[in-house]
């Protein structure tokens, strides 16, 4: 088997990265940082002590860094099923309130779509707590509004 890009270099560590982030680029639109071959589109963000940089690499390359293969498999399953789930999002049944808001109840969130100052706005409140997370720009339409609070759900999940 012959090795490609840093694979093939001296003092690039083969093993005993950590992945320390992830990313869905929506389409393989940059080539992996470890065998400079692949073109990813889901990319694991990898990280060495005995490295000065972090490599943005696809799963099979991020799996052997790391010697953990699954872990590397099931974050970009984790990935491709966030991304659908996001394509399904605005064809969710969402309901009107009386005052004509878009609102959606779902995973322990309760989300509200609205018009403001000519564009659309929205806040998530968390069900167990109460806290309400408001939107943090306008968006130019009410999809961009949702598919924004579905953004703004995943990252309230996370934290």
């Amino acid at each position: 088997m012959s090795l490609f890009g840093k694979w093939s270099q001296q003092g690039v560590p083969q093993k005993g990265w950590t992945c320390i982030g992830f990313e869905d680029l929506g389409e393989p639109s940059t080539q992996c940082e470890m065998c400079e071959s692949q073109d990813i589109r889901y990319v694991h963000q990898m990280q060495h002590p005995d490295y000065p940089h972090i490599l943005e690499c696809g799963c099979v390359c991020a799996g052997k860094m790391e010697e953990d293969y699954a872990a590397a498999l099931k974050r970009e399953s984790d990935g491709k099923n966030l991304a659908e789930r996001r394509t399904r999002w605005l064809t969710r049944k969402w309901k009107v309130s009386k005052s004509g808001n878009h609102f959606l109840k779902t995973d322990g969130f309760h989300i509200v779509i609205f018009p403001k100052a000519g564009g659309w706005s929205g806040t998530i409140t968390q069900l167990s707590t109460g806290l309400t997370t408001h939107a943090r720009r306008l968006y130019d339409t009410q999809d961009k509004a949702k598919l924004g609070s579905f953004d703004g759900m995943v990252w309230l999940k996370r934290h």
